[in-house]
C-alpha cells in the first residue's frame, strides 16, 4: 500500500498524515500489508507533472526492489490525503493511459494499481475558490490559474483520465470540509459511475479537513475491507 501525504502540494512529508491515522496505520500494518509512504517534490519546487513523476519513481522503486523487501508487485494499492488523494487518485486513473510526462525517463511501469483509497483530494481543479488566484495552490501546482489555464488544470484533474478500466475506489470526505469542498468526491464519484468503476464514497458527518475523525472505526472497518477484498 503506497501512502502519498497531503498539504496543499506545497509542505508536509511523508509522515504527516500518519501522525493522526495511526490506529489504521497500525491495522494496515498488523494484517500482514506492507506500506510504503512517499515523498514527492513541492510545487514551489518543480511544477505539474513533477510530482507525478516522483509518486510513480517511488513505485518503479518498489517494482525494482520486491523480491528484496518482499513485495508483491501485483498487489498494490495506492492511499492519499488530501492533495496526497489528488495525487493517488491521479495515479490510479492514470496508469492505463500511458501519460508519458508523468514517469520519468528509463524507469519501471510494469505495474498497475489493484484499488485506490482517496481521502478528501481534489478531483476537478477549475471547482476551487481559487481557480482565478495566481497564489492559490492549485495554481502554484500547474504554474497558472486553472482558469486562465484550463487545458492545464484538466491534465492535472482526476477527472480526466476516468475510464471503464480503471481501478476500484473508496472515496471518503468530511461533510464539513472547508478547504476541498466534499462536491469533489462526489464529482470523482459520479464520473467513476458513468464510467461504470466500481466505487463507494463515504461522507464523513461533521468532520473538517483532515484529521482523528477519520481513523474511527467505521472508517477504518471500510478501508481494511475494501483493501482486503481487492488485494487479496
Amino acid at each position: 500500500i503506497i501512502f502519498v501525504h497531503g498539504g496543499g502540494w506545497l509542505g508536509n512529508d511523508k509522515y504527516a498524515d500518519i501522525g493522526y491515522m495511526k490506529k489504521t496505520v497500525a491495522e494496515i500494518v498488523s494484517n500482514g500489508f506492507a506500506l510504503a509512504s512517499i515523498d514527492y517534490r513541492f510545487a514551489t519546487q518543480a511544477i505539474f507533472p513533477a510530482q507525478m513523476q516522483d509518486c510513480n519513481r517511488a513505485v518503479s522503486f518498489l517494482i525494482d526492489n520486491a523480491e528484496k523487501y518482499g513485495f508483491n508487485k501485483n498487489r498494490i494499492a495506492v492511499m492519499g490525503f488530501s492533495a496526497g488523494g489528488h495525487l493517488a487518485s491521479l495515479m490510479g486513473l492514470s496508469k492505463n493511459n500511458n501519460v508519458e510526462s508523468f514517469f520519468m525517463k528509463d524507469t519501471n511501469k510494469s505495474f498497475s494499481f489493484k484499488a485506490v483509497v482517496d481521502f478528501y483530494g481534489p478531483a476537478e481543479l477549475i471547482l476551487f475558490p481559487g481557480a482565478n488566484d495566481p497564489k492559490s495552490p492549485e495554481s502554484l501546482l500547474i504554474g497558472a490559474t486553472p482558469l486562465s489555464r484550463p487545458d492545464l488544470a484538466k491534465a492535472a484533474s482526476p477527472v480526466t483520465y476516468v475510464d471503464k478500466n480503471d481501478p476500484p475506489f473508496l472515496i471518503i470526505h468530511g461533510e464539513k470540509d472547508d478547504l476541498v469542498s466534499p462536491k469533489q468526491s462526489q464529482l470523482l464519484s459520479s464520473w467513476l459511475n458513468v464510467a461504470g468503476v466500481k466505487n463507494e464514497l463515504i461522507i464523513v458527518k461533521d468532520a473538517p479537513h483532515f484529521g482523528e475523525m477519520f481513523d474511527v472505526d467505521e472508517v477504518r472497518n471500510k478501508v481494511m475491507s475494501f483493501l482486503k477484498k481487492q488485494l487479496n
